[in-house]
């Protein structure tokens, strides 16, 4: 039996709608912040990236060898800078998320493509985790954690 694959794409695509119809209203607005996430960096908005992390914030990205706090948010992006590396494109594949209390937890993927100034690209996805924390300032990432992915997704 073949299957055909447009099928299979339109049918994730509808569990996905419906999935994402099935969260609380704090995990679709953690969402969304998700989404101005990789708009900030893609913008180099590195003054707005920083504002979306909480001061308390303890996390491991893939980019360092050991866990950083929220002085060192950003050096990942501005390491890919000075490579003259910026972001041309992403795309977000949520894989869950979870509200508990003033918590809401996302996993996700996200494929980037970076772009170099004499026109290179280089294409890679990692795997996210990042634990919001709703407080004075409403929500912010208070832990996280990222790795790149061992093998392309289907």
């Amino acid at each position: 039996m073949k299957i055909n694959r447009a099928w299979v794409a339109l049918m994730l695509a509808l569990c996905s709608l419906a999935a994402f119809a099935q969260q609380s209203s704090e995990e679709q607005a953690v969402w969304k912040l998700e989404h101005s996430y990789w708009e900030y960096v893609k913008a180099q908005d590195l003054a707005s990236y920083r504002a979306l992390w909480h001061d308390d914030f303890l996390g491991w990205p893939s980019s360092s060898p050991q866990p950083v706090r929220k002085d060192h948010i950003a050096d990942w992006i501005t390491n890919y800078a000075a490579k003259g590396l910026s972001l041309k494109s992403y795309k977000q594949e949520p894989a869950a998320s979870q509200k508990s209390g003033q918590l809401v937890v996302v996993h996700y993927w996200v494929t980037m493509v970076w772009a170099g100034t004499n026109g290179s690209r280089q294409s890679e996805t990692i795997r996210v985790m990042h634990t919001w924390l709703k407080g004075e300032k409403g929500w912010q990432i208070i832990s996280g954690m990222s790795m790149r992915e061992p093998a392309p997704r289907q």
